[in-house]
Order: structure tokens, then C-alpha cells, then sequence
């Protein structure tokens, strides 16, 4: 992909953990030149604690994120959509069916199975976070810094 797209959308299963972490790094990296949302097959009930945590650490507010579902998008018009589990691929291949869309698949962990004490369960959503990192540096490249 030459570029930035102007609108990417992540999905993953419940909107509560993969899919707004990638979303909120993708804003705090592309957010001034790119649209970015997220949404879930379903909207979970809310976003989980720990994954508010770790974005924390990287200076990433979720705060105000809210999970919502695909039927629950304002907007269908993106130009990606990384779905971060294969069940959200079989969705976004539906709601792009009829548009040039181009559809990536990253199979991310669900740091929510991780067990042990908090701080071996931050480690699991951290690497998730590091990870997220990774690809979308390698997708869409580092953010350009102006002046310096």
C-alpha cells in the first residue's frame, strides 16, 4: 500500500480489547492524516480495564472508548479493514462486499486468556500491544515528525 489510506477500521470479536487498542495506536501514530474507528461482531459491555492500562503506559487514552458492533458503524466507507480475528474477517469480507476495500487478516492473541497474577496478565496485553505496534509500523510506517 502506497501511503496512508484515508479511513481504516479494526475489528475483532467485542470491541473491548484487540480492536480499540490497535485503533487508539493507529491514531496516536496516523490520526491527524487518517480516520480511524473500531467495532466488534458484538459490542462487549465494556473496555477491559487491563487494555486501558497498558495503552496508559504508551501514552494512548481509551477512556471514552465504547464498544459498538459492525451494525452500529456511523460510517461503512474505509479504505482498510484489519480484522484482528478470523470470525471479524468473515464479517468485514460481508460489509465490503460491494466496495473496493482492501481486507488484511492479522490473527492477534486474546490477552484476556492469559492467567497468573495482574502483572503476568499486563505482560500478555502488552506484548498484544507491542505487537499491534509492530504491524502497523511495518504496514503504514512510522509517524513523520515535522522540523526535526
Amino acid at each position: 500500500m502506497a501511503g496512508l489510506p484515508g479511513a481504516v477500521l479494526f475489528a475483532c470479536n467485542l470491541n473491548c480489547v484487540r480492536s480499540p487498542m490497535a485503533a487508539g495506536l493507529m491514531r496516536q501514530m496516523h490520526g491527524r492524516t487518517t480516520f480511524v474507528d473500531s467495532c466488534g461482531l458484538r459490542a462487549g459491555a465494556a473496555l477491559d480495564p487491563l487494555a486501558a492500562a497498558v495503552m496508559e503506559e504508551v501514552g494512548v487514552d481509551l477512556a471514552r472508548h465504547r464498544p459498538k458492533s459492525f451494525d452500529e458503524l456511523e460510517d461503512g466507507s474505509f479504505d482498510v479493514v484489519i480484522s484482528l480475528t478470523p470470525q471479524a474477517q468473515h464479517r468485514a469480507v460481508e460489509l465490503t462486499r460491494h466496495s473496493a476495500v482492501e481486507l488484511m487478516l492479522w490473527p492477534t492473541l486474546d490477552p484476556t486468556l492469559a492467567e497468573g497474577s495482574r502483572e503476568q496478565r499486563l505482560d500478555a496485553y502488552r506484548s498484544v500491544r507491542d505487537e499491534l505496534r509492530r504491524r502497523l509500523i511495518a504496514q503504514f510506517g512510522r509517524p513523520s515528525t515535522f522540523g526535526g
